[in-house]
Parts: structure tokens; C-alpha cells; sequence
């Protein structure tokens, strides 16, 4: 009994971090209006805008989710956002994640 209770909460825990992983190379073919500001790969063109290279994919994830329901303000973000699916976030993330100064690592 105690090894199924174990079982079933270890794929409780990692049943997330499974779900949450997205295609980076379908993200990379997504990722052409994000490079007008994030600059190409990520590595942003201006100081004024983020790098997204090299983020964690869940941190990515969880601050396009905020500006999509409206936890995090800006216009320009939002509009961006809006029509994404809960697929394309995890796609863009994996994507975006997979990069380091410009440079796209192996996936």
C-alpha cells in the first residue's frame, strides 16, 4: 500500500514538468514577431527591450500566461499574446530556453 501512495504522488510530482515542455524547433518557426523587439534567437537589439535567450522555459511560460489573462500589463505584449494557445507558449518557451547569447544549443 505505502509503495502505491508513493507511486502515485512521485507522478503527481513530475506529471507537470512532463506536460510542460514544448517543441523548440516548432517555437523557433513561431518566434518571427517576437524578433522585431527580442532581436533574433532572443538576444534583444535594444536595451529598452529583454533578452529572452537562455530564460527558463517556465519562467517564459508563466510571464506569457501573465500578460495573456492580464497579470502583467503592457499593451504591446498583450496584443502579442492574445491569441497564442496554451501550445504555443510552451513552444516559444522551449524555444527561447534552448538559446544562449545568440546562439541555439542543440535540442
Amino acid at each position: 500500500m505505502m509503495r502505491t501512495v508513493l507511486a502515485l504522488a512521485l507522478v503527481a510530482i513530475c506529471a507537470p514538468a512532463v506536460a510542460a515542455s514544448g517543441d523548440a524547433e516548432v517555437g523557433r518557426k513561431k518566434s518571427t514577431p517576437c524578433v522585431v523587439c527580442h532581436g533574433a534567437n532572443g538576444v534583444s537589439p535594444s536595451p529598452e527591450f529583454p533578452n529572452l535567450a537562455g530564460q527558463y522555459a517556465d519562467y517564459l511560460e508563466t510571464v506569457l500566461t501573465h500578460y495573456q489573462n492580464g497579470k502583467r500589463k503592457n499593451p504591446i505584449m498583450q496584443a502579442q499574446v492574445k491569441d497564442l494557445t496554451r501550445n504555443d507558449i510552451l513552444e516559444l518557451a522551449a524555444f527561447f530556453a534552448a538559446q544562449r547569447n545568440g546562439l541555439q544549443v542543440k535540442y
